[in-house]
């Protein structure tokens, strides 16, 4: 596996990092991560897609600096890259009414989303 490319930064790059958060299939790959390392085969088990959808949601989160991926092996194991959050959480305080990113904060929240969402689904 090539070496990931390197995100853009400025405006681009936050451009990147929002579009990917933006998909809830995304923001839930997120949320797995945040838990530990995961092999993509790994990662595409609860979904109901294609493993090659799945690939294509985790190159999203890679192009946009939130992940990482590395071969080890045969297996191309996937993790979050904390450093990835921190354009926007540094974007976000700006406007002064944010506080810095706190990845359990996160963790809490993309929790918190995906049992809205399981409860709109039953």
């Amino acid at each position: 596996m090539p070496p990931a490319p390197i995100p853009p930064s400025g405006p681009d790059r936050l451009d990147l990092i929002f579009a990917a958060l933006a998909d809830p299939t995304r923001r839930r790959v997120m949320s797995m991560l945040l838990e530990d390392d995961m092999a993509v085969s790994d990662v595409a088990q609860p979904f109901e897609m294609s493993l090659a959808a799945v690939s294509k949601h985790l190159s999203v989160l890679a192009a946009a600096g939130l992940i990482r991926q590395e071969r080890r092996g045969r297996i191309t194991w996937c993790m979050l890259d904390p450093s990835g959050m921190r354009m926007a959480s540094v974007w976000m305080q700006g406007f002064g009414q944010f506080d810095p990113v706190d990845l359990d904060d996160f963790e809490r929240f993309l929790e918190a989303e995906l049992r809205e969402m399981d409860d709109d689904d039953a």
